[in-house]
């Protein structure tokens, strides 16, 4: 069945063309903390993510996310940044989760004691 899922869908890791390509053209640059792979191509024009896991953009975090774009040419790997004390670790995009942030008085909060704020409006 993973088989399947990897020949007909891209949002499982990899497809077989782009297990074949990185396996034929690309040179592992290094690995995030959540298990992301980075290549790059022999020549070092191209550069490339596989994921670990669902194919998330907001996943890769600013150090990688950086590289792949050329803003700087040495991998974390190799130069890590320097983070500030006051810096918070990265976190993935939670919009349309369950994790979701939800301000004082929305619907979306998981208890009415969490809504008690909310006041509708009635004509007089």
């Amino acid at each position: 069945m993973n088989f399947l899922l990897r020949l007909l869908t891209w949002w499982n890791s990899q497809t077989l063309g782009t297990q074949f390509f990185t396996w034929r053209k690309g040179v592992l640059v290094g690995e995030d903390g959540q298990g992301n792979r980075f290549y790059r191509s022999r020549d070092g024009k191209r550069r490339w993510v596989i994921y670990n896991g669902e194919t998330e953009a907001s996943r890769v975090s600013p150090e990688w996310h950086g590289w792949l774009h050329h803003t700087w040419d040495e991998p974390p790997t190799e130069r890590p940044m320097e983070h500030k004390p006051w810096e918070r670790p990265h976190q993935e995009n939670l919009t349309g989760t369950a994790m979701a942030y939800a301000p004082a008085g929305s619907i979306r909060r998981a208890t009415p004691e969490e809504r008690r704020d909310y006041e509708a409006w009635r004509p007089e």
